[in-house]
């Protein structure tokens, strides 16, 4: 394993040697040799010409990344969706990081285009722009239009990009692999199948015609909601490495000046995006995962655009009837229930102390359980609670830490546009709307059958469990049946009339 480890590093020594040199000018390398740089960062400066003895530790780790090129500023956007797993310092600064990659020259930009589509730009299209509006780490985006007459933005992958991204993949791997094998406090975090992971998701991201089909599976799916618009996509335009999609009419969500000036009502338009992904995770199961301001456009009469397909989650029926008890758990100060919760989704080490952590769950729904719907923070809640669970090392599925981060990001962007949002009124709406599609005798029955599944494989333990402690006079169904005061005072599993029972009982 240790030689396998060392050959995949040595594949690419040119290049790890790269890493090193950008590693050490930053500070950060000193895990290599136990070596000092203090002395050096007053003599050092970023590419942004900011001296970096002035910048925290978590700031010179963004520029590290950033400078290490595309493969590495993939991993950034990766790990600011694990607060469960990084502190909430880094996750934040990891989160603002942007690359504008230089573009293409012109020439490389056609050879794709021709080694694709077999016909140059002009030939493909009636005009084409070879001025990029726009380049990030993965391609760069040119207006056009088709011979129809319709205006396009084309996107088209960096040259040589995926033979750079697969080289320093292999260095990861072998810097996971040695990492978990020697160093004992990354081993519970698995770092090699992170990493694993993280080639899939990278190499679904380069492949064009993956980001088409999500478009395509949005638009389906809100085909008829007149509020949400993605672009449409041209497949005979497409290809793995160009994607032609009609050019969206709008304001970016960034430019704050042109929004205020618009006329448009930004509380509108922010309701309409958190219905629009509430509708994604709740019920579709298939969310946009990158909710920034740069990712969505107002468009005439305060339709929601959408860009930037390439980002997606999924959750399975199970991860998202979890998450709806864990947000129940918060609005009912269910303490025992979400450490409950909290343990069975994620990772526990075996040597968890579970009495501790209840008793700071316990403090912890105290703190925002008193909050009216109104002004519940649901981003702060859902922060400092992935805190909590990092500092007990437990370690959440890669589904459930994209959807918390999804959820802040939105609630962040939102009150952009409209301080007084509130996502957890937006989440109560859609249970009030859609309360009769969400609980269907055939859901129903299908999380009878799950259940039925869990009792019976605890059956036999149990049997003997009750046995030791029910009374001889009262048999075991006599045991478990409830009485009628407890039914009578059962709480409404409906989650739409619990949210609101709860914010009537407040103050």
């Amino acid at each position: 394993m240790l030689l396998e480890s060392i050959s995949k590093i040595e594949r690419s020594a040119w290049r790890l040697q790269e890493i090193i040199s950008v590693l050490t000018k930053y500070g950060l390398a000193d895990w290599l040799g136990g070596l000092k740089y203090e002395w050096l960062q007053s003599r050092l400066v970023s590419v942004d010409g900011v001296r970096l003895n002035t910048l925290t530790q978590e700031a010179r780790i963004r520029l590290v990344l950033t400078e290490l090129g595309t493969t590495f500023v993939k991993l950034a956007q990766i790990l600011s969706t694990r607060p469960d797993l990084l502190p909430e310092p880094l996750v934040t600064e990891l989160s603002q990081l942007q690359a504008n990659t230089p573009p293409d020259s012109s020439e490389a930009m056609r050879q794709t285009i021709q080694a694709e589509f077999g016909q140059s730009p002009v030939q493909l299209f009636g005009e084409f722009d070879f001025t990029p509006i726009a380049s990030a780490s993965i391609g760069q985006v040119h207006r056009a239009r088709l011979k129809s007459g319709q205006s396009v933005a084309v996107k088209i992958q960096h040259a040589e990009i995926e033979d750079r991204i697969q080289r320093d993949l292999h260095i990861m791997a072998g810097l996971a692999e040695l990492l978990e094998k020697h160093v004992a406090e990354f081993r519970a975090y698995k770092p090699s199948a992170l990493v694993r992971r993280f080639r899939r998701t990278l190499m679904q991201e380069m492949d064009f015609a993956v980001e088409r089909r999500n478009i395509e599976a949005f638009a389906n799916r809100f085909a008829d909601d007149e509020t949400v618009h993605f672009p449409a996509v041209y497949p005979e335009f497409s290809s793995r490495r160009v994607l032609t999609m009609e050019l969206i009419d709008g304001i970016a969500g960034t430019d704050h000046a042109r929004l205020a000036a618009s006329g448009c009502d930004l509380n509108e338009f922010a309701r309409r995006a958190a219905n629009m992904y509430v509708k994604m995770i709740f019920h579709d199961g298939l969310y946009h995962a990158d909710p920034h301001p740069g990712n969505y456009m107002v468009m005439r009469e305060g339709v929601v655009g959408v860009l930037d397909c390439g980002m997606i989650g999924r959750l399975d029926e199970t991860l998202r009837e979890d998450f709806e008890a864990l947000i129940l758990c918060f609005v009912d100060q269910d303490a025992r229930e979400l450490s409950n919760l909290v343990v069975r989704l994620g990772s526990a080490p075996s040597n968890l102390d579970f009495d501790a952590l209840r008793a700071e769950v316990s403090e912890f729904v105290s703190d925002y359980g008193n909050q009216p719907l109104s002004e519940f923070d649901l981003s702060g809640a859902l922060m400092e609670m992935t805190s909590l669970i990092r500092r007990y090392h437990i370690a959440l599925p890669t589904e459930a830490a994209l959807l918390l981060r999804t959820l802040v990001i939105l609630e962040g962007s939102a009150r952009q546009l409209s301080p007084q949002f509130s996502l957890i009124r937006v989440i109560q709406s859609y249970y009030e709307r859609a309360g009769a599609s969400r609980f269907m005798p055939q859901r129903f029955l299908r999380k009878v059958r799950r259940s039925y599944r869990d009792w019976a494989q605890c059956a036999m333990g149990d049997r003997r469990r009750l046995r030791r402690e029910v009374p001889p006079e009262r048999t075991p169904h006599a045991a478990l049946r409830p009485s009628s005061s407890r039914r009578a005072g059962r709480r409404s599993r409906d989650p739409a009339d619990r949210l609101r029972s709860c914010d009537a009982a407040r103050p």
